[in-house]
């Protein structure tokens, strides 16, 4: 901002100079020009008068005053009169140079019988004069230049400096950093945003802190309540059926799975920020789309994985986000949707992952399609929030979720590809709570 504030008023003053200067220098150099001719016309009128007088007061034309005339010529010019004396022999009188000057300013006049009056002035000291003005004009044009470069710095000091210092405290406030900053710069329209950034920290300080407790609170029953579930699975594993056993470890796994997203969400929900690294999309997401076929086989459905080859699809993103938005599609295909559902993983170029969903329903129509993803807009019966958190979710890694195709419906799911250089995502380490 600094430098874009310097350049605009040095542009400034630069195109007013030009805008002034040059006009100025112009009519300048015009108007000295003029001057000397007209001291020039002023010379040559006085020394008509000189001669013309001596005529008068003596009756005849002799000879001229020439120490009279001496004092009207200018330094280096030349003054030349023709006139025919007494015995009416043509004569010329020089005063001043004797040779003629090689650039001559002229201006003459005709003295009737008295001859002809010639003053001539050399034109390199007219043009030295306006050289000169010119070079002091020029001067002036970047004296006015450099005290433009001058206020315009610290102008740019003035303003720039507290704005980026606004811009750091909204920086900071994005990075978890809740502290409120008293310093105020005295400019009244950024102290009135530092007042403001200051009110919503300790709002959204207060709001936080209260979410991590419901969370902490909601987390500790979930948990004792899983941790129940856990035990009379348990038992179930010892049963005599062996369709029982197989089904009661199936549905540990679900409920040991459930268990660790709720430990991951809570953990991610108590840090500033989420840790990211690599993750291979195609390992997370193939064992949780197994996990979730036999409830459309129960629902009379198929859900078809397309994977293509089964090389790793590293993604940078967090496993637990991109777990929790795929779950979300797939059950509101099941639920609101249609036919076969089809989860396609794959890549696009060399730099995106792409996870898409489709069912075979009747699609979305055009007016629920641009609220589909607002939090509490449901089409059904649902909460309405399963997509707006998924959405979430994946915007929070960088990554974009977005209705592809209205019918037959499409959600895909955009994730930066993870580079060679990435390492893979750190393990979540996950706090003890009481059970």
């Amino acid at each position: 901002m600094r430098s874009r504030i310097l350049r605009s008023t040095i542009a400034v003053v630069a195109v007013t100079g030009l805008f002034l200067g040059l006009p100025l220098m112009f009519y300048t150099w015009r108007w000295l020009d003029d001057a000397a001719r007209t001291d020039l016309q002023h010379r040559l009128t006085r020394a008509s008068s000189e001669i013309l007088g001596q005529d008068q007061r003596t009756g005849d034309s002799g000879e001229p005053p020439v120490a009279a005339l001496r004092l009207l010529v200018p330094s280096g010019g030349r003054l030349v009169l023709t006139y025919t004396d007494g015995d009416g022999v043509p004569r010329e009188l020089t005063v001043g140079a004797d040779a003629p000057l090689e650039r001559p300013m002229v201006e003459g006049t005709s003295l009737g019988e008295a001859g002809v009056l010639r003053l001539e002035q050399d034109y390199s000291t007219v043009r030295s004069e306006q050289y000169r003005a010119l070079t002091i004009e020029l001067i002036v044009m970047a004296l006015s230049v450099t005290a433009g470069v001058v206020v315009a710095a610290v102008t740019a000091s003035r303003v720039a400096d507290p704005v980026q210092d606004v811009a750091d405290r909204a920086q900071r406030l994005a990075d978890g950093d809740f502290r409120p900053d008293p310093n105020r710069h005295g400019i009244e329209e950024l102290d009135r945003v530092l007042d403001v950034l200051d009110a919503a920290t300790v709002e959204i300080a207060d709001r936080l802190q209260r979410e991590r407790q419901i969370v902490g609170d909601v987390s500790h029953q979930l948990r004792s309540r899983l941790t129940a579930i856990h035990i009379r699975l348990d038992e179930l594993t010892l049963h005599a059926d062996p369709e029982v056993v197989s089904e009661a470890r199936a549905a540990l796994d679900q409920v040991d799975r459930l268990t660790s997203s709720v430990s991951d969400m809570v953990q991610m929900a108590r840090t500033e920020r989420t840790p990211q690294g690599t993750v291979d999309i195609r390992a997370e997401l193939t064992p949780l789309l197994a996990d979730l076929a036999p409830s459309f086989e129960k629902a009379g459905r198929r859900l078809t994985v397309v994977s293509g080859r089964e090389a790793p699809l590293p993604a940078r993103a967090t496993a637990t986000r991109v777990r929790e938005a795929t779950a979300v599609l797939v059950d509101n295909a099941l639920v609101h949707g249609h036919g076969e559902v089809r989860v396609t993983l794959g890549a696009v170029g060399a730099h995106t992952v792409l996870v898409t969903v489709s069912d075979e329903g009747s699609g979305i129509s055009d007016g629920d399609a641009q609220r589909i993803f607002r939090r509490g807009y449901s089409v059904g019966n649902g909460t309405g929030v399963g997509l707006a958190l998924a959405r979430a979710s994946i915007e929070g890694d960088g990554g974009r979720l977005q209705l592809q195709s209205r019918r037959p419906t499409t959600f895909a799911i955009f994730l930066p590809a993870a580079s060679p250089d990435d390492r893979p995502e750190p393990p979540v380490t996950r706090e003890p709570e009481p059970r």
